[in-house]
Formats: C-alpha cells, structure tokens, sequence
C-alpha cells in the first residue's frame, strides 16, 4: 500500500507540475492574429503586399491595450478557423460574424461591428425588389463559407448562389456582368461602389438580418480553450468603445456607425 501511496503522489505532483505549467504559457505575452487580409476596407494586403484596414488598425490597438506583442498572419478564408484550431494563430480578426454555427468550434469575443447587409447590382436594375420571388433565376455572387452565402442558400433557393473564394472576386465578376446580384456586408460593398464599382453598380436594397444565421455581429474568433486570451479581447474591446478610441479608428474607414 505504501508503495501505492508514493506512485499516486508522484502521479499528482507530476500534474500538477503539468498544470502549472499550463497556467504559466497561458501568461499571454505574444498574441498571433489570422486574417484573410482580402476584405477591403476591413483587411487588406496593399500593393506592397502590407497589411492595412480598419481591423488592421484596431487590432494593433487592442494589442497596446493588453500591452502584448502581436503579429499578423494573412490566411485564406476557407482555412481559416481550422488553422486556428491547428495551433497556426491564437486569434482571428477577419470580419467573421458570431453565429451559432461557428460557435459549436470556437468561441468568439465581444463583438466590435455590427453593420447593414446590401444588396447591390448593375445600375440599369430599375427593380428594387429583392425578394425571393422577384430574383428567381438570378445569379447572385456571394463570399464562398460567409453568413451570406448560407443566407442565400436557404432564403433565395430559386437563384443561382455563385460561391466565390474572395470578395474582389464576386464584385469584379458583377463588374464584367458575369452576376445579377451581389450580397454582402454594406461597408465593404460601399468600397467597392465608391472605388472599381462606381460606373457600373449600385446598391439594390437592404437585407435584413437574421439572427440564426449572421449572428449578434462580428468579433474575434479563439479557441475554446483559449479563455485567458478572450477575457483579455473583451476587456480591451470594452475600454476602447468606451473611451471612444474604437470610433476614431471606425470614422477614419467609415461614414456611418459600425455597432
């Protein structure tokens, strides 16, 4: 029995040293942030091929917040929570709305922009009716694994919904009048309308949001496990909205509100 006691103390010390040591990795010095740096004015790699954007720009805020060093890395956005959840970064930033869907993997920080969803299409449209009866047949170009594309799956089913891996690409297939239609968050539609868009397109309409699938709005996406690190994003998420930091970086990107 004696010698039973000992090997269950040495089990016990060895976890706790395990544990211990887990507590102090999860001491967060360094924070590694995922974005798809495809989706102006939000993230965006620029001609020389730099980060830039409004979450760019927040982020590195909430990192001097934490007072953490942080590094930004750029991925595709069809990997992108499996390469958080493969250890690949620690956050991600990338305009990804919280639904309930995404929530069975990861979990997500307070939200930090909650936006309209528009509709644009060519400006020889003369119809501003969006339904689903009245864009029967139509094909509407949406990001491929976004709130909008399932939204278009299950509500436009007599449409043809044209996944496309980035937004650039959906807007300059509506530019060359390869689409009907785009869906998408207003603010990067918007950028497009007033940029490569402005002679050829306009907004259509305004769809309404549907909690089961956008979700209360867009946050940071971390793994579950991870809840030192979301703890730390809410914090600072909270202090710059009230300090009205988070506003001074938006109105610099944005003319209307994001949350």
């Amino acid at each position: 029995m004696k010698g039973f006691a000992r090997v269950i103390a040495a089990v016990l010390l060895t976890a706790v040293g395990a544990s211990g040591a887990l507590a102090q990795a999860k001491e967060w010095k360094e924070v590694r942030i995922g974005t798809e740096g495809a989706y102006p004015p939000f993230n965006n790699l620029n001609a020389k091929k730099e980060l830039e954007g409004f979450e760019i720009d927040y982020g590195n805020l909430l990192c001097e917040r934490m007072k953490v060093k942080c590094t930004w890395v750029v991925q595709d956005w069809d990997g992108i929570i499996p390469a958080l959840l493969s250890n690949k970064y620690d956050i991600i930033i990338a305009g990804m709305n919280a639904t309930d869907e995404r929530k069975k993997r990861v979990d997500f920080t307070s939200v930090y922009t909650k936006t309209p969803i528009w509709i644009i299409g060519p400006k020889t449209t003369t119809s501003t009716d969006v339904s689903p009866a009245a864009l029967k047949g139509k094909a509407i170009g949406v990001q491929g694994s976004t709130v909008h594309s399932n939204y278009v799956e299950k509500v436009y089913k007599d449409s043809t919904a044209r996944p496309y891996p980035t937004q650039e690409e959906a807007n300059l297939d509506l530019l060359s009048g390869r689409l009907d239609y785009i869906i998408a968050d207003s603010l990067s539609l918007e950028d497009f309308l007033n940029g490569k868009g402005k002679d050829c397109c306009k907004k259509i309409g305004e769809i309404t949001r549907d909690p089961t699938i956008h979700g209360p709005g867009v946050g940071g996406a971390v793994r579950k496990e991870d809840t030192a690190l979301k703890a730390m994003f809410d914090k600072a998420i909270a202090e710059t909205i009230a300090d009205g930091s988070h506003k001074k970086i938006a109105d610099k990107y944005f003319k209307i509100p994001i949350l």
